[in-house]
């Protein structure tokens, strides 16, 4: 399926999320939306942590019911990129609790929620990087908000520090080399490892044959 997002402050001056929505699902296309502002930084977007805000329940339930979106990011202390805590902040589960005692069930997203794992960050500056005081969500918090009702977690940055780490330690082991090509893939046996560690923290790995009898049904 494919995703269309889009942000939101207010529900009642929103109506272009819903017209999203009506020619998505025209097509079979799900819609995922988004209600509330998380601070950081996402590609040329910035916002400070005073700016960002939780998402509000009683917004959120009113939103899902006015734009049919399929899925909603909320936000709930998580912020976009690698320097995302200063000190030991963490998730607002009391939030994903009070969305879904008003809309029972309904698919919940967190953005932002990169682990920003120290042992990359550790080999990314052994190999010549500067990444002084990146910190991440603790991704033991994961399973609990999965239980909760969250089906995604974007986790971006973290790929992102993977790429970063493999990249720098092969050139920095093989100075005579120049071709991108190899240490691709080297990425991406490393990327899958990362990935399928996620799998094991969300509570989704091993249930493989589960999803596919779904899928057939």
């Amino acid at each position: 399926m494919t995703s269309a997002t889009e942000a939101a402050a207010r529900p009642a001056t929103q109506p272009a999320t819903r017209r999203v929505a009506d020619k998505a699902h025209a097509k079979g296309i799900s819609v995922e939306a988004e209600l509330g502002q998380l601070g950081g930084v996402e590609e040329d977007i910035a916002v400070s942590e005073d700016k960002a805000h939780l998402t509000d329940p009683k917004q959120a339930a009113e939103f899902i019911e006015r734009s049919k979106c399929d899925s909603l990011a909320c936000a709930i202390g998580t912020s976009h990129g690698a320097f995302k805590f200063a000190g030991s902040q963490g998730l607002h589960f009391e939030v994903i609790e009070q969305i879904q005692k008003l809309v029972p069930g309904f698919p919940l997203v967190m953005h932002g929620s990169s682990s920003v794992p120290q042992d990359e960050v550790a080999r990314i500056n052994a190999a010549g990087g500067k990444l002084a005081g990146a910190k991440g969500v603790d991704p033991a918090q994961y399973l609990p908000a999965a239980k909760l009702g969250v089906c995604k977690i974007n986790i971006d940055t973290d790929g992102r520090l993977v790429w970063t780490r493999v990249h720098r330690e092969f050139f920095r082991d093989k100075p005579d080399k120049f071709d991108f090509r190899p240490v691709g893939t080297i990425f991406m046996d490393e990327y899958a490892k990362f990935i399928a560690s996620r799998n094991v923290l969300l509570g989704s790995a091993g249930h493989l044959d589960e999803v596919r009898a779904a899928l057939q049904k």
